[in-house]
């Protein structure tokens, strides 16, 4: 089975909120990437977004913009990404989920790209602009055939006929983000954003859903668990392992800003 459906699955019997971070590989260092993922989950932290730097991210703020500058000035390439995923493997239990752009992925080619994931481990993949017909055409056969999950994205702005489309036709979960706008911390979730958490909540689909952008802080991961299987930190995570270049220290000061 796929780790991210045992993992959902898991989840379902027992109703632990789970926690999913993420980091942008090559950043504050290009050799860090196994350091962090193992330190992640000798934590107890549920699934890692391993975020692939891009030269134009659009959906990313100033805080992951700044952490893929770093790492491609740092050398971090594709092939050295699969090449440090391809060491874990076989220690890493926990669900790998790349991240990246479009851009990157056709450039690599959709079938030796789906191919190395899985080589090296990867559960799924989340690639923010990757239109969804075209994910039905041309990517999702491919993925399928690997056994990757190819996770999508709804906002707010998302239609109900649209978030059904999505959930009939994937697998794995849906990544909720929380807002339209790009990634950054979040001091709270204000009332629109509560009701749209609720909404999405009462339409019962049938994937799990995890809940991104802005959760820094006690309260927003509790706004986010209280509507989902769990809840995704990116940016707040990128901040303290850049300042403190280790990732022990860095998970523990988020555990701090979240207890």
């Amino acid at each position: 089975m796929n780790k991210i459906n045992k993992l959902f699955a898991e989840q379902k019997q027992n109703g632990r909120k789970l926690l999913s971070l993420y980091f942008c590989a090559g950043c504050p260092t290009v050799e860090g990437t196994g350091n962090v993922i193992r330190a992640m989950e000798q934590n107890g932290i549920d699934m890692v977004e391993v975020g692939m730097p891009f030269s134009d991210p659009l959906a990313d703020g100033p805080v992951i913009q700044s952490a893929g500058t770093v790492a491609l000035k740092n050398g971090m390439t594709t092939d050295k990404l699969f090449s440090q995923l391809a060491e874990l493997k076989d220690d890493v239990r926990i669900p790998l989920v790349w991240m990246g752009y479009l851009n990157i992925v056709m450039h690599y080619g959709y079938e030796a790209f789906f191919s190395r994931c899985a080589e090296v481990g990867i559960s799924g993949v989340i690639i923010p602009d990757l239109p969804f017909e075209d994910y039905l055409k041309e990517v999702k056969p491919i993925a399928d055939s690997y056994d990757i999950r190819v996770i999508m994205m709804i906002t707010p702005e998302t239609s109900e006929e649209r978030i059904r489309w999505i959930d009939d036709h994937t697998d794995g979960f849906i990544y909720m983000v929380s807002s339209a706008s790009i990634t950054g911390a979040q001091s709270e979730f204000d009332n629109a954003k509560q009701a749209y958490f609720k909404r999405i909540d009462d339409m019962r689909l049938k994937n799990p859903r995890m809940i991104g952008f802005g959760i820094s802080n006690r309260q927003t991961l509790q706004s986010a668990q209280d509507h989902a299987a769990g809840a995704i930190i990116g940016s707040k995570f990128v901040t303290l392992l850049r300042e403190s270049g280790d990732a022990e220290e860095a998970i523990n000061q988020l555990f701090k800003a979240i207890s």
